[in-house]
């Protein structure tokens, strides 16, 4: 079963305190990458978060967002009391050597350094195993999201598979009259050039046959109804995205050799229609997990 690396994925958990909220976005990329927006307390957590997700997720551009909201208020800073008691009493004692009133003092001692601080809790590994089920649970919805995409993917694949399998047998119907064709045309060309009585039938023999071996396309047909089977059969692979993407090469390969090798108009059409269709199967494959 295929899997689109497009997705997303959102869950939150009602603890005593506080409200964990992940949400887990995903594109298509050729490796894990990872981008993290989570509170600096988790910091101590990164490096297991990323292998986590790494593990998980295995490849494309994934960017988690997780917030996490108290319910009961929380002072942002913390009031250095002795530094700033230390602080009130040198004004004051500045201002009695002075003869000067000591106005605002409060506010003064407040903008000193280090007397309000910023109380950074560390989490503790009980939380951080509510906050590791919270993501847990956005990236199963993720991959839920994934394989949904990788049904619609598969069903594309397999349209476009179909035409270009149909347009390959209009060409293998074409290329016998092609090859007859070739045949008369030179022939007639030859008679009225030098004569149908001067023409010697054994060495024309072995001129058309090294002529026709130049344009013979049976490989490229075997070759590209093989590929076109092993596609579908790759899709059935665990992962087997950048294994689709080299497939997909493989076949337009054989396309463009028997573009190369048609003479025909006819088969030249079929052949544009050939690759306009692998041209999306490419697109879609790019996204594949």
């Amino acid at each position: 079963m295929i899997k689109s690396m497009t997705g997303f994925g959102k869950a939150s958990i009602e603890t005593g305190e506080k409200t964990i909220t992940a949400e887990i976005r995903s594109l298509n990329s050729k490796s894990a990458d990872i981008n993290l927006r989570m509170p600096g307390s988790l910091r101590n957590y990164e490096l297991e978060l990323r292998n986590e997700l790494s593990r998980l997720l295995e490849r494309g551009k994934i960017d988690l967002s997780l917030s996490i909201e108290s319910k009961k208020a929380e002072a942002p800073v913390e009031i250095n009391l002795p530094l700033a008691l230390a602080y009130y009493q040198q004004m004051k004692k500045l201002a009695e050597e002075l003869g000067e009133p000591i106005s605002d003092a409060v506010q003064q001692v407040m903008k000193f350094p280090d007397v309000l601080k910023s109380e950074r809790r560390e989490t503790d590994e009980k939380e951080w195993e509510q906050i590791r089920a919270c993501i847990t649970k956005a990236v199963e919805q993720l991959n839920k999201f994934r394989e949904t995409e990788g049904q619609s993917l598969i069903t594309d694949f397999e349209t476009r598979l179909k035409k270009i399998d149909a347009a390959l047998e209009e060409i293998k119907l074409l290329d016998v009259q092609r090859l007859q064709g070739i045949k008369d045309r030179i022939k007639n060309n030859l008679a009225e050039v030098i004569g149908k009585e001067k023409i010697d039938q054994n060495r024309f023999e072995q001129e058309l046959i090294y002529y026709i071996e130049k344009l013979d396309i049976n490989e490229e047909k075997v070759r590209l109804k093989t590929h076109l089977d092993y596609f579908m059969e790759t899709c059935k692979e665990a992962s087997p995205g950048r294994k689709l993407n080299f497939i997909s090469q493989e076949i337009g390969r054989e396309i463009n050799t028997i573009g190369s090798k048609a003479n025909d108009a006819q088969m030249q059409k079929l052949v544009v229609q050939m690759k306009d269709e692998l041209e999306k199967i490419k697109e879609q494959s790019s996204n594949v997990l």
